[in-house]
């Protein structure tokens, strides 16, 4: 598989995950009639259902990373080359913002707004470190023990992350990025893109040198094909 396609599958996975994550925060939003849990249900079940899906059928092109942290990661551990991964995150976070654009416009809302929605708070920080570790934790050992078990641990983990930390689990950089383009149910003002950021940075760091000492120094990440 060539760099280009597997490019292209980063590129177009993860903007159908940004459409779908703000996508259906705007119809659960609408639909909820103000219930902000309602509104999470819908877009926590969403997000996990079409996560599972994108990584099935991306998986065997590009490892379906869809999110920086996760291809720093296969960086880190020699699965995956520094130039392939910078092309990789460039794909991912293009990719994201075309997703918001694209549910913008299903929706008939403006391509491009500010989010207003601060999350300034530490524990809303806190929040990202655990839902980023939790993620590259279930990556790492699941592409190592159990690789057909890989998407539904994925989407599984994010599903349930999404309702037990208290930033409602971005855990992903390309991710949080765009969401900062949408005033919506799942944006996140610009101004505390840094915090989660950061703690996206630090949990999935923690994660994988956690990993490398659980396994003795091997570290199993999804990789793309070779």
């Amino acid at each position: 598989m060539t760099l280009g396609r597997a490019a292209a599958a980063e590129a177009i996975g993860t903007a159908l995950l940004l459409a779908i994550v703000v996508g259906s925060g705007i119809m659960g939003e609408r639909l909820s009639q103000g219930n902000a849990a309602v509104a999470l249900l819908a877009n926590s079940i969403a997000t996990g259902a079409g996560l599972f899906a994108l990584i099935v059928i991306l998986g065997p092109v590009s490892g379906a990373h869809f999110n920086p942290v996760v291809s720093a990661v296969s960086i880190w551990d020699g699965r995956l080359s520094a130039q392939h991964g910078v092309v990789y995150v460039l794909a991912q976070i293009c990719g994201a913002y075309v997703g918001v654009a694209i549910a913008h416009a299903m929706f008939s809302l403006p391509i491009i707004q500010i989010s207003a929605h601060i999350r300034p708070t530490l524990g809303e920080g806190l929040g990202e470190v655990i839902a980023t570790f939790g993620l590259v934790l279930v990556i790492s050992l699941a592409s190592r023990f159990r690789v057909e078990a890989i998407p539904i641990a994925v989407a599984a983990y994010i599903t349930s992350a999404y309702w037990f930390t208290s930033s409602t689990s971005f855990a992903n950089p390309a991710v949080t990025f765009a969401r900062a383009i949408t005033d919506t149910f799942s944006g996140i003002s610009p101004s505390s893109v840094p915090l989660f950021v950061g703690g996206q940075i630090l949990g999935g760091a923690g994660a994988t040198l956690f990993v490398r000492w659980l396994l003795g120094g091997k570290l199993g990440a999804m990789q793309p094909p070779s």
